[in-house]
């Protein structure tokens, strides 16, 4: 299937794209033709910078290369003591002020004797040598004329005059040794005296300036060999900074002037930082690094924080031939790199790269081609309306009613199709389509309604209702299949498209009363529901008034419907499966009772046609609804099932699984109920009052899991039968071994009377006799078991017996795994009467250990052991009859609870259920079970179950271990845990305010229980 383009956007696409590639092609001339003036105006640009520094190098350089030779001429180092050093400082200040870049003028003599004049301009210069401030220059020497250097500084203003001479004892400075020093000697003596020499670039160690040094050997005084002495000058080279500084190419422009070595002398780098060892001193000084010697050294080009010139300079120094204009993309931004070596007239030659982004140098250009864009965006916009008002005038019918088909697959109704185009098929295309979504929008109605119903009566009163309006019928029956699927029974009747309640008298609408008692009365056989039912197809037929057997039948629709004929269609109503559920009638009146004479036209095939489909729907949705009934009644039943089996299981629950769901829902409804109070605002829906009513029924459903013989434990040797016979046996053994002891004594004293021998075992039997009794009464758990009473059983215990037999014969397998590790004894054996035997501990599974990161939150302390059997550890429980373990195997029951309902795949609305069923022994201070929520973390009806579980638990009468107590005596027990806030104090008080308690009582207790009580006393 080839692919459809629209007429608009074909003839959009021609247009706009011969405007696009005449575009594009100019730009691309333009960015070519920009690209080439780029470049040419990046060399003008690089050629001047050039020139000026090198201008800038020889404007200072030879200024202070001649005032060097001309100081090493004069008398400045003639004198031989210290004063007449210091009488030439009229003559040092002078080169000062000729040459502005010089820092410093200094000589040294050939003892090593020293001394240098510096200006002291700012007071950044002042403050570290904590000068006058008045001082303008700073003489600083080093007399090594006598046996030891003495180093002072003299401050001197602006006429030459002295402020303050300073000792300076660690001043010890030594010209001999440094660089310009040596170098200017061994330059004399190569080339005769008065040669200069400059140094390479450095930085200077009194004022952190980068400069070079020049210097003159001076001749030797008459009589003495060699020289007499060095003239040095520092000079600055700080201008080249400035200069590169206002060479503003464009604003992120980079330049850096270096040496062949890499030696950065001078650089413009926007937003690199000031170096610390040069805090000093202006903005743009290279950084400063200071060598293991203590000399300062200058950055080199890896040091500096521009990676563009750092790029370039590594690939002029990877072909040192090329020149040439270079663009590169560094750190993702495309730059227009050069670099070139300047001459240097003094001494070696120096470098200049320069790097500046692509984007701004191209500036121009590229606002150039955002102007041509908008051009061209201009005339593609001047041209659309024409374009437009030609596709539209063919396309915009054709698009409406695409439009409409589309919306209708949304299933939205509401846009209308175009009607009185100038096309006739068009105009045959939208009567069909406005056709066909009236019936879809009518059968979308129906199932909709149908779907949001959720009560079966409702349903098929609302079902019948749009099935009359939408068939424009008269009225309407359904009819569903019996149980026994032998006969119809009538479901719902309406005449005249009422939808008011029964009870409605108003004009127009049927007597629904009198309606279903005539469908009741009335004899189906024969009749259009029941032949459609038999025949299982559509059935309609014409009725009259005129005819008895049709009066007499159908009088009462006749009269109702005040018509003269009437037709009735009858449908059968069939499931996915093509099983008959019933029949779907509709009347309608065909002649009125005054219009004899214009009948209506018979049912067209389209109209019985739109029946048959609506009939469809109807048996979908009685189907659907039939199933969810039957569903819910067999969960229903179920659940019914499951509480009466555990209701059955153990006389020790009686009928507590059925009565408190009873006395949840009485709680429930109060809280409903309620006007005022917390519970003002609390309502259930039907959801949740289904939720509600499956957890009550199931909130003991994991006591299922639990054996009878720890629910049903009445002493406290009880397993599966009472242990104490078996330690009633014993007695009897012990009494038996003492009269057998007893005899053999007395054949073995021959002339003893037997009679005189049993009376005198008597008291030791009557011991016997005494003891198992004590044993007896501490089996029933009646009383507490004092600390005294223990340990008399436990001397009871010691007492032996002998066992002559094996005891792992006749053994269950588990009973072998238990005994496996002990080693038998031999036999005959001497036991004790009392004990707890490794056998008696029945080990936890691992499959039934709780974690503390359980899914289920549980937090339950939970005994090592499964159960323990010991006949001492039994015997001493200090109340009742349960062990730690035989109460956490009760207690266990509402986990198994939350486990089995959680592990059921319930629908969205009854996922409350475990909560629910599992919460009514939490309490509201948080130390219940099985989470140990507190209050604010349990629902109401959760909370409301507490209530119920434990009132049930205290006035049940048919438990066979207790008697059930007065209702004065369980409100009381109730008032007490709602003190210690073990229930919800606000449902408690609903609870008695509302009645609840009595009404409940006066249905299941007894007579007796129910004394006079006053609530206020519980409150």
């Amino acid at each position: 299937m080839t692919h459809a383009r629209s007429i608009y956007i074909t003839l959009s696409t021609l247009m706009i794209g011969m405007i696009v590639l005449l575009y594009g092609a100019l730009a691309a001339f333009e960015l070519h033709a920009s690209k080439q003036q780029m470049l040419r105006n990046a060399n003008e640009t690089f050629a001047r910078v050039a020139r000026e520094a090198v201008a800038a190098v020889e404007a200072e350089f030879q200024p202070a290369r001649v005032t060097v030779r001309l100081l090493a001429r004069t008398s400045l180092l003639s004198g031989t003591t210290q004063a007449e050093r210091l009488s030439r400082a009229p003559l040092m200040a002078e080169a000062l002020r000729a040459n502005p870049a010089v820092c410093a003028v200094y000589a040294g003599a050939h003892n090593g004797s020293f001394i240098l004049m510096r200006r002291l301009n700012t007071p950044a210069q002042k403050l570290p040598l904590h000068a006058p401030t008045e001082a303008a220059f700073l003489i600083q020497t080093v007399n090594r004329d006598g046996l030891r250097p003495v180093g002072e500084f003299r401050f001197y203003d602006a006429a030459l005059q002295l402020l303050e001479a300073r000792n300076m004892p660690d001043y010890t400075f030594d010209p001999r040794g440094r660089i310009w020093a040596t170098e200017a000697l061994a330059a004399a003596g190569q080339q005769a005296a008065e040669a200069v020499i400059r140094t390479d670039p450095y930085r200077f160690y009194t004022n952190h300036d980068v400069g070079v040094t020049f210097a003159s050997a001076t001749p030797a005084k008459p009589g003495e060999a060699g020289f007499g002495g060095v003239v040095g000058m520092d000079l600055s080279l700080q201008s080249l900074t400035k200069l590169l500084d206002e060479q503003h190419i464009t604003p992120s422009s980079q330049l850096m002037l270096t040496t062949l070595k890499g030696t950065v002398l001078a650089h413009h780098v926007p937003g690199a930082p000031i170096d610390k060892a040069a805090a000093d001193a202006q903005a743009g000084t290279p950084h400063v690094g200071t060598d293991p010697a203590g000399t300062l050294q200058l950055t080199t080009v890896g040091d500096l924080p521009a990676p563009p010139l750092r790029a370039q300079w590594q690939r002029r120094q990877d072909n040192a031939s090329s020149n040439a204009d270079l663009l590169s993309t560094v750190e993702g931004r495309e730059w227009v790199m050069q670099s070139a070596l300047l001459p240097n007239s003094v001494g070696e030659k120096l470098s200049l790269t320069l790097a500046a982004p692509r984007d701004e140098l191209q500036a121009d250009a590229l606002r150039e081609q955002r102007i041509a864009l908008l051009i061209t965006a201009g005339i593609a916009l001047l041209m659309l309306p024409l374009v437009h008002a030609s596709a539209q005038l063919v396309s915009r019918p054709l698009k409406r009613l695409a439009q409409v088909a589309e919306a209708i697959r949304r299933f939205d109704f509401s846009t209308p199709a175009p009607k009185n185009q100038l096309i006739l098929e068009v105009n045959q295309l939208a009567e069909a389509m406005e056709g066909m979504k009236q019936t879809l929008q009518r059968f979308l109605e129906i199932s909709s309604a149908l779907s949001a119903e959720r009560d079966f009566d409702t349903l098929l009163d609302r079902l019948l209702a749009e099935t009359i309006s939408v068939a424009e019928a008269n009225g309407g029956t359904l009819h569903l299949l019996s149980a026994d699927e032998q006969s119809l029974e009538p479901a719902a009747a309406r005449l005249h498209n009422a939808v008011a309640p029964s009870t409605d008298t108003t004009a127009g609408s049927a007597n629904k009363p009198a309606l279903q008692d005539w469908l009741m009365q009335r004899d189906l056989s024969a009749s259009p529901p029941w032949r459609a039912w038999r025949e299982g197809r559509l059935v309609s037929e014409e009725f009259s008034a005129d005819r008895p057997d049709h009066a007499s039948q159908y009088g009462f629709l006749f009269k109702q419907l005040q018509c003269q004929s009437l037709r009735i269609v009858a449908l059968p109503l069939k499931n996915r499966q093509d099983e008959m559920v019933g029949t779907l009638s509709l009347c309608f009146v065909t002649s009125p009772a005054n219009d004899k004479l214009n009948a209506a036209p018979a049912l067209s095939a389209a109209h019985t046609a739109f029946i048959e489909a609506l009939s469809g729907t109807a048996a979908v949705a009685i189907d659907n609804q039939l199933l969810m009934r039957a569903r819910k009644d067999l969960l229903e039943s179920f659940i019914q099932m499951v509480a009466g089996a555990i209701d059955a299981k153990s006389p020790y629950t009686g009928a507590h699984c059925q009565r408190v769901p009873a006395l949840t829902k009485l709680l429930a409804q109060a809280a409903c109920e309620a006007s005022s109070g917390p519970y003002a605002n609390f309502r259930l829906d039907a959801e949740e009052w289904e939720a509600l009513h499956i957890a009550a029924w199931l909130h003991d459903c994991g006591k299922v899991t639990t054996p009878e013989y720890v629910v049903d434990k009445a002493t406290k040797l009880e397993t599966v039968h009472n242990r104490i016979h078996e330690v009633r046996l014993r007695f009897e053994l012990i009494k038996r071994e003492l009269e057998l002891a007893h005899c053999a004594q007395l054949l073995r004293a021959h002339g003893v009377d037997a009679e005189q021998a049993l009376q005198d075992l008597a008291p030791e039997l009557a011991r016997v006799d005494d003891d198992f009794a004590f044993v007896a009464q501490c089996n029933v758990g009646g009383e507490f078991m004092a600390p005294d009473k223990v340990e008399r059983l436990n001397q009871i215990a010691q007492r032996r017996w002998t066992r002559t037999l094996d005891d792992r014969l006749g053994l269950s397998i588990e009973e072998h795994q238990r005994v496996a590790g002990q080693t038998p004894q031999a036999l005959p054996v001497q036991e004790p009467l009392l004990a707890d035997r490794p056998e008696h501990i029945v080990p936890r599974a691992a499959n039934d250990l709780l974690d503390d990161n359980n899914a289920w939150g549980f937090n339950m302390h939970q005994p090592e052991h499964l159960y323990n059997r010991g006949e001492l550890h039994n015997l001493s429980i200090r109340r009742g009859t349960l062990t730690e373990e035989e109460r956490y195997k009760i207690n266990d029951h509402i986990v198994q609870t939350i486990k089995m309902l959680s592990a059921l795949p319930l629908p969205r609305h009854l996922r409350s259920v475990p909560e629910l069923a599992g919460g009514h022994h939490e309490k509201m201070d948080g130390t219940g079970y099985p989470r140990g929520l507190k209050g604010e973390a349990m629902s109401p009806v959760a909370r409301m179950m507490a209530i119920a579980d434990i009132f049930e638990a205290l006035t049940a009468n048919d438990r066979p271990y207790k008697k059930g107590k007065r209702l004065s005596e369980a409100l009381q027990i109730m008032a007490y845990m709602r003190k210690d806030q073990h229930i919800d104090a606000e449902l408690f008080a609903l609870f008695l305010r509302s009645g609840v308690y009595l009404r409940y009582a006066q249905e299941h207790l007894q007579p007796e229980q129910l004394d006079d009580i006053d609530i206020t006393h519980y409150l």
